[in-house]
Parts: structure tokens; C-alpha cells; sequence
């Protein structure tokens, strides 16, 4: 990556954070505006360096763990820029940027060393396959943020603890259906990163399913967000159970995502190396 860019945006990223905890702890709208401005600058910047970086490799960057969790950390940005404009759920970014910002710093300490081989990064459904995935696991990121929020909201409520957090976080409802609209964002885009990935597996390996231990993960992931979905919409798992699922879920996804790969020997092995 753009050492410049990527500095720029992790200054900008860590501030909006700052930002957006000064505003949990002050409840000043302005501090809130300047956080998520903040991060708006930060994601423009960090998408420049990655134009920038697909302009000088000739492909998507992501050959390696630095280039990958820098992609994860623009999607998880962006995706939250989606929903502060669709749904107005200012204090998720409580959530939010501060993730963003610690992945990012994590991101700069990581070695930048390129693949040796960069043909299968060329490929249509390569692309298409890592950039749905990526949306939708910043969906499923935010989701568990949400829960997050959740909890510690029915907590205050319940312990009638109200000076803190039940002044500060928005009704149970509202996080409820954020939550779920994350997890049907998360779901779709899932579903779709999955079927392009079969198909890229087939144009290169010669068959769409091999059982390498991340096809057998991404699997488990999509049926627990399957079984979520299914039960909240046929036995109205909502609230509390819902958020928990949620958090428990992104579990499932950050090993999908890391531990498969440093426990377990397969072909994307090479997209964190």
C-alpha cells in the first residue's frame, strides 16, 4: 500500500474514533459530526490508496495478510457509511471507527511483502468473489456491533442503571432492526461471494468443490446466518437471543477469516501469507 495514503488514513481513522468516544462520554452532536467526518475523509483517502495500489499491481489488493485485513478495514468503513446515511444510527460509530482504526494499525505493522504468484488475482470472479465477501462480512462486523450496543442497553434498563449508557444509546428496537438489517445485508452478499468463489474455484482448480478448510468454514458461516435468519423469521428469534447470535456469529466469521488460515493448510492460504 501508499505508505502516505496509508498513514493519512489511519491518522484520520484514529482521530474519528477519538471523535466518536468524546461524544459517547459528552453527548455533544458536534463531537458525533466530526467523527464521522473524519472517518469519511479516512475511507476516501483509503480507497485512493487502494485505486492506487490496483493501478500499479494490475490487480485487487489482496495477495497478502497486510493488503486483505487493509481491504476488511475500508469494507468495514464503508459499510458503516452506508447505514449512518440509511439509518441514522450515529452511536454505532462508537462500534465502528474505533475497529476500523485498531485493524488498520494493526495493518501498518504487518509486512507488505508481494505474492509470488499474481495471475489468479487478474481473475473476474476473484474480484467479484473478495469484494461481496468483504461487504458482507463488514455487514455481519456491524451486526455484532450492534448486538453489542444491545446488550449493554437492556443491561442498563434491567439493572435500572440509567446515568451512563441508557441516555446515551438509542431505543432496543432500533438496535434490534439495525442488527437485522446488517444480517440480511451480511447474508446476501454471503450467499453471492460464495457462488462466485465456486465458480472461480472451478476455473482454476478444475472443480467448484474441493473441501479446502476455508470452503468448509465459509460453509458453517452461511448455514449459522441461514439458521438466524430462518428462525427470526419463523419463531421470532428477536432481542437479546438475536444480538447474542450476532456476536457469536462474528466469532464463527473472524476464524473463518484468520484462524482457518494460520491452523489449517489449504489453497487461500496464499491471501494471508
Amino acid at each position: 500500500m501508499d505508505a502516505s495514503a496509508l498513514v493519512i488514513s489511519i491518522v484520520l481513522y484514529m482521530l474519528s474514533a477519538a471523535g466518536y468516544l468524546a461524544y459517547l462520554l459528552l453527548q455533544k452532536n458536534a463531537l458525533q459530526r466530526a467523527g464521522f467526518f473524519l472517518l469519511l475523509a479516512g475511507w476516501v483517502c483509503h480507497t485512493v490508496s487502494i485505486l492506487l495500489e490496483v493501478a500499479r499491481q494490475g490487480h485487487i489488493p489482496v495477495s497478502n495478510l497486510h493488503e486483505t485485513l487493509s481491504f476488511a478495514g475500508w469494507a468495514i468503513a464503508g459499510v458503516f457509511i452506508v447505514l449512518h446515511y440509511r439509518y441514522g444510527l450515529k452511536i454505532l460509530g462508537v462500534v465502528a471507527a474505533p475497529f476500523v482504526a485498531l485493524i488498520m494499525v494493526i495493518v501498518s505493522l504487518l509486512p507488505d511483502e508481494p505474492a509470488q504468484t499474481t495471475a489468479i488475482f487478474k481473475s473476474f470472479w476473484l474480484v467479484s468473489h473478495v469484494t461481496v465477501i468483504f461487504i458482507g462480512e463488514a455487514a455481519f462486523a456491524l451486526a455484532c456491533g450492534a448486538g453489542i450496543l444491545y446488550l449493554t442497553q437492556e443491561n442498563a434498563i434491567k439493572t435500572k442503571r440509567r446515568r451512563f449508557f441508557f441516555k446515551r444509546l438509542p431505543s432496543l428496537d432500533l438496535l434490534d432492526s439495525t442488527g437485522y438489517a446488517c444480517i440480511v445485508v451480511g447474508f446476501t452478499m454471503l450467499t453471492l461471494g460464495l457462488i462466485t468463489g465456486l465458480v472461480f474455484a472451478k476455473s482454476v482448480w478444475g472443480r467448484f468443490w474441493s473441501w479446502d478448510p476455508k470452503e468448509v468454514w465459509s460453509g458453517i458461516s452461511w448455514l449459522f446466518y441461514a439458521a438466524l435468519l430462518h428462525e427470526r423469521l419463523t419463531v421470532g428469534w428477536r432481542g437479546r437471543r438475536s444480538a447474542i447470535m450476532a456476536i457469536v456469529g462474528f466469532g464463527v466469521l473472524v476464524f473463518t477469516f484468520l484462524g482457518v488460515n494460520f491452523l489449517m493448510e489449504g489453497h487461500h492460504a496464499v491471501f494471508t501469507k
